[in-house]
């Protein structure tokens, strides 16, 4: 476990909404304060589509890192913006296809970590590690993360439902660039992000009620389809492209139809 850059644990912050507590409310679990359920609450009132997305997502993840663990051989993962640990999380799934794959894990929630500590546990033959750091540290991640990965190697890159935390001040198309960068090879980017062009008016308002609410740095910005397919630049996008979550390589029931965000998963080239 590699804690606060400062050299501690950060405070957690209760006053204040923010993602991994958010998510957590909308699936369900308990990990979150009134101001994290006040925003989830509010910002489902504005969009109806949000739980069923986030549902969504999560089951997106799986398939994502079952197809990379499996078909493309991927034993390694790095997941920054990984949220509360739950059921069928990255480590888990990966795990599951093959139990010495290796797993980092990142958020800049100090609640995440404390659950970590409890929940991210490897398999004998596996490792998983997490790290307290924020996305736009890529150095500081990089270096971290390469006590558990190796970065010469395949790594499978999972941006899933975090870029939108990223303003386009702070340059989430060269953050991402930079981490691929610096990665293999045969990586991939398994990337979702809430869209800004399906049910735009509910995205918006959901957006802004839950922006109002969140911590300093995680205000959320939904984006087109062109501004999602930009993030996969110099990577060959594994069919079916950039799709609503339930048309990516769907298992049996598709589930909901239209749901506000994009998803997709591209291949470094060799």
């Amino acid at each position: 476990m590699h804690e606060h850059p400062t050299g501690g644990m950060a405070a957690v912050n209760s006053s204040v909404a923010y993602p991994a507590r958010v998510c957590s409310a909308w699936l369900g679990g308990r990990d979150s304060y009134p101001a994290d359920q006040e925003a989830a609450q509010l910002a489902a009132a504005a969009n109806p589509q949000i739980v069923p997305a986030v549902r969504a997502n999560r089951a997106f993840l799986g398939r994502a890192v079952r197809e990379l663990a499996g078909k493309a051989g991927i034993r390694q993962f790095l997941d920054i913006g990984t949220g509360i640990p739950t059921a069928d999380h990255t480590h888990e799934v990966a795990q599951r296809v093959d139990p010495g794959a290796r797993v980092v894990h990142v958020d800049n929630d100090p609640i995440v970590l404390a659950h970590a500590r409890a929940l991210l546990i490897s398999t004998p033959e596996g490792a998983t590690d997490y790290l307290q750091d924020d996305l736009r540290e890529v150095d500081r991640i990089l270096t971290a993360a390469q006590e558990t990965l190796v970065l010469s190697q395949p790594v499978g890159l999972m941006l899933v439902a975090v870029l939108q935390y990223v303003p386009d001040a702070d340059d989430p198309y060269g953050i991402t660039r930079r981490l691929l960068d610096a990665l293999a090879p045969g990586s991939h980017l398994v990337l979702s992000h809430p869209a800004a062009d399906i049910g735009a008016e509910e995205v918006a308002a959901s957006m802004r009620v839950y922006s109002e609410r969140a911590a300093a740095h995680a205000g959320a910005t939904p984006r087109t389809h062109a501004d999602v397919t930009r993030f996969f630049d110099g990577t060959e996008l594994l069919d079916p492209g950039v799709v609503q979550l339930p048309e990516w390589r769907p298992e049996g029931d598709s589930g909901p139809g239209a749901l506000p965000m994009w998803c997709g998963v591209g291949r470094k080239p060799l």
